[in-house]
This record gives structure tokens, C-alpha cells and sequence, in this order.
């Protein structure tokens, strides 16, 4: 029997040095004569194994990791190669049954089910685990049935704003037939901490192909695009090779499956702007322009992708249908609290022990995942404040640690789940400077188009960089206050109308930072 070896094509793994690993174990094994098949599979998540290699033996998967390439010579020796149970090698890199490890037993992967687990480019293996039985029963349904269900599932966008994902489909299915309609995933993925469409794309591909094909199927559109960033080539590889499997399996062209519905696919690279990670940005870039906010309404939905009713969805929500649509809109609706249903792949970075993709119910708190998912600190030194949604999320203190991810939640303490990147800093971080970045950070990306955005962006960092001086401190900070409140109602897009999170969650929650006594700051508050 051929012992199967799995090492990660992920990006985050190949970075570590897994590309040398996977060469010196086929290598190893041509020369030993053993029947072992080296599988380039996707990342688990644990981003602190990798290179996390895997040998499976009877259906069980043993890890061990992080594997350098200096470690390879004492993993044969000890046996990798070998037709010995593989439980039986001794290694002080071994972490014994891969399912069984903590940080993913805690876990509900729905999205992430075959993440790490197939050949990501293989169409054989993507159908063998559950692959496509989404798209075949919805040719078996009504377009209005399909969106219907995932109406009734509950998922809303996984980008950032959580709008209703069956509303927008709904919009642009009652839309007249006779248009061209299509569907653009927005795979712009540009938040501080954020890695989990990148993770799913490379290790995963057929997933996103297979949800972008129903949800083109739902709403009669023909033709789809994949706005991909362009610091993603391992995805786009990844994607490409899927595409054109899916194509040659007749998953997508003129006749999809033999149902008469006609769907095709194709990605496109973006230039690098963070701005067009907001869908009208997007859709100008995608139209070969410059990428600047649109004015609303009309909506996309209405007016979208060269003027034409278009379903723009992240990542994430599009990777959520396949299985809503395979396993019932209950089946995903009964996780989750209050509104915000299904499962959410959260990304934890920065200061800790164990960062990396964790999928979960919605309602886990802040605490929990900073601490007992986490493991705290990689310094070992006190948590002072975790940012969750990218560089405009708001920092929270320890003292909003029981916040329970939901979106509602952070909303009513003035925060952002967003993309649910979750960003750990210890009790070194300076405040003061990362309310300054978030202005210095708006200035440079801003697309130039809305005066509260361009401006309020560039006299923000000027003041701060007043207040951080001990310039006139009182007066400076009721000017920051009052430059974020513009920029929070003026600006034209998120860009400019989020930046304030940041700014004031530091100031609020953190005044000693800024030189403001935290009495007199509650007492302003009031």
C-alpha cells in the first residue's frame, strides 16, 4: 500500500521552507525505493507547525511539524519511509493525530472541511469528499429556490458590512431576463490579518468555483470573475487550474452538468490599491479604469459590472453556499446567535503563541479566542489590545473580552467583525502611534474622490503627530474628535467612514496613551 505524504502548497508554509521539505522527502524516497506519494495539500491553519507534514496511514493523518529542512534526515531515519506503523516514529517534532490536535477539535469547519485534507487542484479528490453536491442538487431546483435557501441559511457577507447575502441575490435575480448578469467575487483580501480567502484558494479552489457556478445558475447570470489581489500568485495558480478541470468536467461552459444553464469563469488580477476591496472600486478596476468609489445608488445589484445587474460577494460568502445548498439551509442556520448565522473562519495574528485559521460558530467571545484558542502572547507579556476587522477595526481591551463574536455585538461597542481578522498586541504597544497609523494608513490608500477621506485623513496624522508632541493636547484631541465624526458621516466609502474606529477605540479606551486622564476623558464622554 503507498504511504501518502502530505506537505502544504499554502503560501504561509512555502514561505517556511516547505517547497525544500517536500523536494528532500520525494527525493529521499526515489532513493530508497519506498512507495510513498507526496501530496502538496492545503494548510490546516495551525500556521505555527508549518511546515506541518502529515503521513497517513489506515485513513489516519500523524502530523509533524514545524518541519525545516534540516529536520528531514532524522524523520527518515526514524522511520517516515518505512512500513512501520507510522503512531511507532519517535520524534520530538511529532504531534500525533492531526484531528485530534486541540486547536482543532475546538473547531466547526464547514467551509474549511477539506482545507488540508485533498489535493487542491485534484477534481477526483474534491468530488470524493463531498465536492459538487451543492451545484447538483441546485439543477434540480428553481432559481428562486436557490435563493430562497440561502436566504433562509442566514449567511450574510463574510467582506465586512454582513449584508444579507440572499437579498442581493434576490435583487438581481427579479431583475428583467434579457440582461447580461453576472456574478464578481471580490478576492481583494487587503486587511491587516487577514489570510483566510488566500488559505481557501490555494487550498481549496473547486469550492469557490463551485459556489460562484450556483449562485450564477440562481440569479441567470452567464459569467463570473474572480478580482484577485495581485500579491496572490499561489492563488491564482491554484484557481486557474481549477477552473480549466472544471471546464474540461463540463462544470462550467455553455451547458453546465447537461442542465442547458451556461455559466464561465475567469480571473482577473488587481493592481495593488487596498480601495478596491470596496465593490465599486472594484468594479471600475475590473472595467480597466482607475479604481474610485462610486457614488450609491444605483447599487450593483442594478448597475453593476459595465453597467449590468452584478452579485458581488467575498470569498468566504461564496465558499459557504456549497455546503448550504448540499446539506440544507437549516443544517448552516442552526449554528450561530442572534442574527449572525453559520460559521465564521476567523484569522488570529499578531502577538501570539498559536495564530492561524480557526473556523467556528458566531458567539465565541473575544476572551476565548485570545486566550484559550491563542494561547495568549508570543512575549509572554499582558494583552493590552486586540484589533478585529483590519486596520479600521476598532482595539478592545481586556475589559471587553466577554464580547461575543457576532456582529451585532461589536456594533453596540463600537467595533467591526469585518473580515475577522483578529490582531494581538501586548502591553508594549503604543496607542497614541496606532491611532496615528490608521490616519496615515487612510491618507496613503484613499482613492481622492471625497473630501472628508482625503483631507480628514492627511489633518488627522498631522494632529496627531501634534498631540503625540504634547502640542496644545486638549484642543488637538477635540480636533481629532471632530475630524472623525466628519470622516465617519461625510466619506463617500468605508474607507474613510471606518478610519475613525481605530482613532477613537484607542482614545476612548487607552486616554493615558494620548496624555488625557481616563476620569476626565468618561467625563467628556458624558
Amino acid at each position: 500500500m503507498t504511504l501518502r505524504i502530505y506537505i502544504p502548497r499554502d503560501a504561509a508554509a512555502v514561505s517556511v521552507g516547505a517547497d525544500e521539505v517536500a523536494a528532500l522527502i520525494s527525493a529521499a524516497a526515489r532513493k530508497s525505493g519506498a512507495e510513498a506519494e507526496v501530496v502538496r495539500n492545503g494548510s490546516r491553519g495551525m500556521l505555527w507547525l508549518e511546515p506541518l507534514v502529515e503521513i497517513e496511514r489506515d485513513g489516519v493523518r500523524y502530523g509533524y511539524g514545524p518541519v525545516t529542512p534540516a529536520d528531514v534526515p532524522a524523520l527518515i531515519k526514524a522511520g517516515l519511509l518505512e512500513g512501520k506503523p507510522v503512531a511507532g516514529i519517535k520524534s520530538p517534532l511529532a504531534i500525533g493525530v492531526v484531528d485530534d490536535h486541540p486547536y482543532m477539535k475546538r473547531q466547526t469547519r464547514l467551509t474549511f472541511a477539506r482545507c488540508g485534507i485533498t489535493d487542491p487542484v485534484s477534481l477526483t479528490d474534491y468530488r470524493a469528499h463531498d465536492g459538487y453536491k451543492g451545484l447538483e442538487r441546485a439543477l434540480g431546483m428553481k432559481p428562486i429556490e436557490i435563493v430562497d435557501e440561502v436566504a433562509k441559511s442566514g449567511l450574510r457577507g463574510r467582506g465586512g458590512a454582513g449584508f444579507p447575502t440572499g437579498i442581493k441575490w434576490k435583487t438581481v435575480h427579479d431583475t428583467p431576463m434579457g440582461q447580461q448578469k453576472y456574478i464578481v467575487c471580490n478576492a481583494d483580501e487587503g486587511d491587516s490579518g487577514t489570510f483566510a480567502d488566500r488559505m481557501i484558494m490555494e487550498g481549496d479552489p473547486f469550492l469557490l468555483v463551485e459556489g460562484m457556478t450556483i449562485a450564477g445558475i440562481a440569479v441567470g447570470a452567464t459569467r463570473g470573475y474572480i478580482y484577485l489581489r495581485s500579491e496572490y500568485p499561489h492563488a491564482q495558480k491554484a484557481l486557474n487550474a481549477a477552473i480549466a478541470a472544471a471546464r474540461a468536467a463540463g462544470y462550467l461552459g455553455p451547458n453546465v452538468s447537461g442542465s442547458g444553464h451556461a455559466f464561465e469563469l475567469e480571473v482577473r488580477m488587481g493592481a495593488g490599491a487596498y480601495v478596491c476591496g470596496e465593490e465599486t472600486s472594484l468594479l471600475e478596476s475590473l472595467e480597466g479604469r482607475r479604481g474610485l468609489v462610486r457614488a450609491k445608488p444605483p447599487l450593483p445589484a442594478h448597475k453593476g459590472l459595465f453597467g449590468q445587474p452584478t452579485v458581488i460577494n467575498n470569498v468566504l460568502s461564496l465558499c459557504a453556499v456549497p455546503y448550504i445548498l448540499s446539506e440544507g439551509a437549516k443544517a448552516y442556520a442552526d449554528y450561530g446567535m442572534g442574527r449572525s448565522r453559520g460559521t465564521m473562519p476567523i484569522q488570529l495574528a499578531g502577538n501570539l503563541k498559536f495564530g492561524g485559521l480557526f473556523e467556528t460558530a458566531f458567539g465565541i467571545t473575544l476572551g476565548e479566542l485570545v486566550d484559550a484558542v491563542g494561547g495568549g502572547t508570543l512575549s509572554g507579556r499582558p494583552v493590552k489590545a486586540v484589533q478585529v476587522g483590519g486596520p479600521l477595526g476598532a482595539y478592545f481591551p481586556r475589559k471587553l473580552f466577554d464580547t461575543p463574536f457576532d456582529y451585532e455585538a461589536f456594533a453596540a461597542r463600537d467595533g467591526l467583525i469585518g473580515h475577522a481578522g483578529v490582531v494581538v498586541f501586548d502591553d508594549t504597544a503604543q496607542m497614541a502611534k496606532m491611532a496615528r497609523f490608521a490616519f496615515d494608513f487612510c491618507s496613503i490608500e484613499s482613492c481622492g474622490k471625497c473630501t472628508p477621506c482625503r483631507i480628514g485623513a492627511t489633518r488627522g496624522r498631522e494632529t496627531m503627530d501634534k498631540v503625540m508632541a504634547g502640542e496644545n493636547t486638549v484642543k488637538n484631541l477635540a480636533v481629532i474628535e471632530d475630524l472623525c465624526n466628519t470622516m465617519k458621516f461625510g466619506s463617500l466609502c468605508a474607507l474613510g467612514g471606518f478610519t475613525p474606529y481605530p482613532v477613537m477605540s484607542a482614545l476612548t479606551h487607552f486616554p493615558e496613551d494620548f496624555g488625557r486622564p481616563a476620569k476626565k476623558l468618561a467625563e467628556a464622554a458624558e
